[in-house]
């Protein structure tokens, strides 16, 4: 009898740590959580990725091909209580930086991970270096935990794929003429105009990739490539091409400002002659209107003007010259 006695309180005992106490689990301030019950996922009603935000950035035909349900998220917080065939899945929805050139299948790729090659346009190879910020999407972790088995490894072999198809791609903008734009005398070397767009670049990678969270669950934050390096033996022709590109700039640029400050120079001085000749103009204006009024007072006024000046000019003469008829 004690025996039975013993044999039950110790399955009590088994039971109670095995199950009860393992049934509370916390979900961390960085961290959120999904229940399945029986393997399948807690959902929010018949909520799809396709009636979400997120989606808006896919076509029609990946809408119903990246269609997931939406599942309930477990916030922060706890102790919370889960059943035996209940299992938690806590993700982390901290912001997370990798390395553009790793490859997580096969670390000895791209150089162990340290450059992604590239071909340009007019067939360089070439090495990128940058780095991929990215999180969680908590509006579509179905994606992330039951979509794909490796939501990262997809990530990045998208984002390399978009990368590697506009380096092959990628044409500098033309200078726009109105605003004074030069054309370059290294337009046309594709890792020239590359390191030149640098921002252009990684705003088209985001704008590409801005699908991924309705995809994968996965949110790029930012791409930042910092550095495009050609290959060895043509790092010194790009050099001696970029030496003479911003020699003939300089050139360029004192002609510009030389020809800038004669032009100044030319309006300055019509600007002043035309003030001189306003200055000439302007008494004899005044003359003229003076003369009017008189003719107007009457027909003796104008005479008895004409003899007033006559005999201020005399009172200055030294000699005068009268006319005898």
């Amino acid at each position: 009898m004690g025996y039975l006695i013993g044999l039950i309180v110790g399955f009590i005992a088994w039971f109670i740590m095995r199950y009860v106490l393992t049934s509370l689990y916390t979900v961390d301030q960085n961290e959120r959580a999904v229940k399945t019950i029986f393997g399948r996922a807690e959902r929010v009603g018949t909520a799809m990725t396709a009636d979400s935000p997120i989606a808006e950035f896919l076509t029609e035909e990946h809408k119903q091909r990246y269609n997931y349900p939406q599942v309930h998220v477990i916030q922060p917080g706890g102790p919370y209580f889960k059943w035996p065939w209940e299992k938690i899945h806590k993700v982390t929805i901290a912001t997370q930086t990798i390395n553009m050139a790793q490859d997580s299948e096969d670390p000895r790729a791209n150089s162990a991970g340290t450059l992604l090659e590239a071909v340009t346009k007019d067939q360089l190879n070439t090495g990128l270096t940058g780095q991929i910020r990215y999180r969680v999407a908590e509006s579509n972790l179905y994606a992330y935990l039951f979509g794909v088995k490796r939501p990262i490894l997809h990530v990045m072999g998208y984002f390399v794929s978009v990368l590697r198809e506009r380096i092959a791609s990628f044409e500098a903008p033309k200078p726009d003429e109105e605003r004074g734009g030069q054309m370059s005398v290294v337009t046309g070397v594709s890792i020239n105009d590359l390191r030149k767009n640098l921002r252009d670049l990684n705003e088209h990678m985001e704008r590409e990739c801005a699908s991924s969270a309705a995809r994968y669950g996965i949110i790029l934050d930012a791409s930042l490539i910092t550095g495009i390096d050609p290959p060895p033996d043509v790092e010194s022709a790009l050099a001696a091409i970029n030496t003479a590109h911003n020699q003939i700039s300089s050139d360029i640029s004192l002609a510009q400002a030389a020809a800038d400050q004669k032009i100044v120079q030319s309006r300055r001085a019509v600007e002043i002659e035309t003030l001189n000749a306003q200055a000439e103009v302007e008494p004899l204006t005044a003359l003229a209107e003076q003369l009017y009024l008189l003719q107007k007072s009457g027909p003796d006024a104008l005479q008895a003007y004409l003899r007033n000046v006559r005999l201020r000019l005399y009172t200055h003469a030294q000699q005068i010259v009268k006319e005898v008829r």
